[in-house]
């Protein structure tokens, strides 16, 4: 096909301020978006060039999920993997993650009492894989009935709940650090273990005076700084000490949605779990997107999801991953569309939002001149109109065909 050419689609959902286009076209130069529009106008226009036809499809961008534990915890948490193995492990669930039409990824680096690699080690495994992966260092709590601490930086070595306030080491977690994930975890997290492996998942681990000290840190760097949050007092600290993105928010209540508008705060939503609370309900999306605060969907796999609700169709603690992004946004995303919200600004959720959580707002998430061409042939629009990956045809990352249900 070469790097050049023009692709057809019977709908292209842009998710930017051109809209929705019908019988529309893109025009694909060296991986990049040239053009996007009418598809007769595109082919009177690049006659030369060779095209692709789609036009019983629909086209979006490709999928961005900015919260996930592909490459650290999910290998030895799904399979019986050594030391030699581990990273060979995570890149087949990275590409698992293709597989499910995503091309960007936040992973979560937090220090593994059985995984000894550094940032660098991770950073090397993937340069290869047709994805973009952004990492978020981080330090991390674990809810077990004595806590645990591990940190990015130290590995697999354990640290002491004081040294997560230490200046030196959180610089230097800051120093590494490519976006605001869940830099902190103010509370301690259940992870992926049950409940009664983690009883004292939910403690708050910082003090308001430690967490303004450690995000005046990261804002010297230039840095913005992500936090792991749930419930009413935990969340209230983070919004006074200026925290830029909470992970989970689950308990956040309406005055503190208001008072995240206000102050620009952004969320990340996690529908399937990732904390001691339930976790964010189609009604509790819709009501942050009401308010006007900047939310993704994200998966924060490998999890089990949290028992008891009622908008998730799997049950069981079984860990689920990448596969499952469109189901657990689908009730949520619906629930928007009954509400008048726009097809491109719900699809926003799972694209360019996430993009713009990882600094990278600008370079894909959007169907735009310029724009990486990173995009999915669907049946119809991820996480709204479809949930099976099946039904993701075929994946392009940078202009390139890397996943294709449609050949043969």
């Amino acid at each position: 096909m070469g790097n050049n050419y023009i692709i057809r689609a019977g709908k292209i959902v842009t998710v930017s301020s051109l809209g929705t286009i019908y019988d529309g076209a893109m025009i694909v130069k060296d991986g990049k978006i040239a053009e996007v529009g009418n598809w007769n106008t595109l082919r009177k226009k690049f006659p030369y060039l060779t095209v692709t036809d789609y036009s019983h499809y629909v086209i979006t961008p490709s999928l961005v999920d900015c919260h996930t534990h592909l490459l650290e915890f999910a290998p030895s948490s799904l399979y019986p993997t050594a030391l030699a193995t581990h990273l060979l492990t995570g890149k087949s669930i990275l590409l698992h993650a293709l597989r499910s039409g995503i091309t960007a990824l936040g992973e979560q680096i937090c220090g593994h009492p059985n995984s000894d690699f550094s940032i660098t080690d991770y950073r090397h495994a993937v340069k290869d894989l047709p994805l973009d992966i952004s990492f978020a260092t981080t330090s991390i709590s674990i809810g077990f009935s004595e806590l645990v601490h591990f940190t990015a930086v130290t590995k697999s070595r354990e640290v002491r709940q004081a040294d997560l306030s230490d200046p030196r080491l959180v610089k230097e977690i800051a120093r590494q650090n490519d976006y605001p994930g869940e830099n902190l975890f103010i509370n301690a997290t259940p992870a992926n273990f049950t409940t009664d492996d983690v009883p004292r998942a939910g403690e708050i681990i910082y003090t308001l005076e430690e967490l303004e000290s450690i995000v005046k840190i990261y804002h010297q760097y230039g840095k913005q700084i992500g936090v792991h949050v749930a419930g009413e007092e935990a969340i209230e600290m983070t919004l006074e000490a200026g925290v830029d993105v909470l992970h989970h928010a689950h308990g956040i209540t309406n005055e503190q949605i208001k008072k995240a508008n206000l102050k620009g705060t952004k969320i990340v939503a996690t529908p399937m779990g990732g904390t001691h609370l339930e976790p964010n309900s189609p009604e509790n999306i819709l009501k942050l997107v009401e308010n006007k605060i900047d939310v993704s969907i994200a998966t924060d796999a490998y999890l089990p999801p949290y028992s008891n609700t009622d908008w998730l169709s799997f049950k069981g603690q079984s860990l689920q991953g990448p596969d499952v992004y469109m189901e657990i946004a689908h009730p949520g995303m619906k629930l928007l569309q009954e509400n008048g919200f726009d097809e491109n600004e719900i699809l926003a959720l799972l694209t360019a939002n996430p993009a713009s959580i990882l600094r990278k707002g600008d370079q894909f998430g959007k169907l735009q001149q310029g724009m990486d061409a990173n995009f999915v042939v669907t049946s119809g629009i991820p996480g709204l109109e479809i949930t099976d990956v099946e039904n993701l045809k075929v994946v392009y990352f940078r202009g390139d065909r890397v996943v294709d249900r449609l050949k043969g």
